[in-house]
C-alpha cells in the first residue's frame, strides 16, 4: 500500500468523467488499498479515484463505521432532503452548505466483483453522493448554497 498525492481543485482531472471499471484486476485492488490508506492519512471520510489522478469509477468511504469500497457505484434510490456542511480533500481551506438527499441506496461492485447495495442515511448519504459526484467531474462547490473560505478541509 502507498499514500498517493491528492489532486487539488485547479487540476483538470477533477472535472472529467471517470470510466467504468471493466475488470477487477490487481491494479484496481491496489488502487482500492492505496486510496483507503491515502484517505486515512489525510483524515478524510471519503476519496474517489479521480482525486488521486485515476479516471476510474472507484470510491472508498469511512465515516467511522468501517471501510466501504465501491466499484462502479450508481445511486438507485434517493429520498428526503438535508443540508450539511461539506469539505473536500481536493479543496483545502473551503467548506460549504450543500443540499443532498437524506437517504440513498447505492448499487456497486465489491472487490470480488459481486454486486451489492448499501443504504446510506444522514452523513453516509452525503458521503456517497459527494464521492459519486467526483466520478462525474462534479465538486461540492458546484452545488453549495454557501461557501466558507476558512472552513475545514
Amino acid at each position: 500500500m502507498a499514500i498517493r498525492a491528492i489532486r487539488k481543485d485547479s487540476d483538470e482531472i477533477l472535472r472529467k468523467v471517470s470510466k467504468k471499471v471493466e475488470k477487477i484486476d490487481d491494479r484496481i485492488l491496489t488502487l482500492l488499498d492505496d486510496m483507503a490508506e491515502t484517505m486515512r492519512a489525510a483524515d478524510g471520510v471519503g476519496l474517489a479515484a479521480p482525486q488521486v489522478g485515476i479516471l476510474r469509477r472507484v470510491v472508498v468511504i469511512d465515516i467511522g463505521e468501517g471501510l466501504i469500497e465501491l466499484i462502479n457505484p450508481v445511486i438507485v434510490y434517493e429520498s428526503g432532503e438535508q443540508q450539511r456542511e461539506e469539505g473536500c480533500l481536493s479543496i483545502p481551506g473551503k467548506s460549504g452548505i450543500v443540499k443532498r438527499p437524506k437517504k440513498v441506496i447505492v448499487r456497486a461492485l465489491n472487490r470480488k466483483g459481486e454486486t451489492f447495495e448499501i443504504t446510506g442515511e444522514d452523513l453516509l448519504a452525503v458521503a456517497l453522493c459527494h464521492e459519486i459526484d467526483h466520478l462525474n467531474g462534479i465538486l461540492f462547490i458546484d452545488k453549495a448554497i454557501s461557501i466558507n473560505e476558512q472552513g475545514r478541509d
